[in-house]
């Protein structure tokens, strides 16, 4: 069964997206980069192995939009924490495995996105960490969504990841790759050293 991979975006508009990176290189600057990032990002996971669906903020402005490729499949986020949102997408997809995934990781490749979706066929849910204590994807194989998923999780903090592991109770979790987003300057430096250095992966 073809997995079903999620991308949250939001509308790359300056002050409504990368405001912590736009404080270092100015919004504008900041909305650029995450427009060309987040292309960049969907050349590189279009692949027939899974479905690519767009879920979009804010829910009209995103469905109509006119930065994204118009290909690719778009949901509303809806209300709500990312953890709210991230949960009802998860319960509206089809079934099968789901992955979620943000657009502001410039090393993501159809590699990394495989082995996840690979990892859950032996296991109930897949983790990405990042440095900082979060995650840049979260995958169910969905039996079920369990109900206190996402529930309790102190999200943009270096508790992200152990709380939403923890909100899946005794469920089978594995990690896969570590990858970095990018949320400050220092973070897209950062970034950029590791992608110089990394080499390239057959997908």
């Amino acid at each position: 069964m073809r997995g079903q991979l999620i991308v949250m975006l939001k509308e790359p508009h300056p002050g409504r997206v990368k405001t912590r990176l736009g404080r270092d290189m100015g919004m504008v600057g900041a909305a650029w980069w995450f427009r060309h990032q987040v292309m960049r990002l969907l050349r590189e996971i279009d692949d027939p192995r899974w479905q690519v669906t767009l879920a979009v903020s804010p829910d009209a402005e995103g469905l109509q939009s006119r930065f994204w490729p118009l290909r690719f499949a778009r949901v509303a986020q809806g209300r709500g924490d990312l953890g709210d949102r991230m949960g009802r997408i998860m319960r509206s997809c089809p079934p099968g495995p789901v992955c979620i995934i943000g657009g502001d990781i410039p090393g993501i490749r159809a590699a990394h996105i495989a082995r996840a979706f690979k990892a859950l066929g032996r296991n109930e849910a897949v983790f990405g960490p990042a440095p900082d204590g979060g995650y840049w994807l979260v995958g169910l194989k969905r039996v079920q969504v369990p109900a206190t998923l996402f529930q309790g999780v102190r999200w943009s903090s270096e508790h992200a990841l152990a709380d939403t592991i923890q909100s899946l109770g005794g469920a089978r979790v594995v990690l896969v790759d570590r990858l970095r987003d990018v949320d400050t300057i220092a973070d897209l430096g950062a970034a950029r050293r590791a992608l110089a250095f990394a080499p390239r992966e057959a997908g």
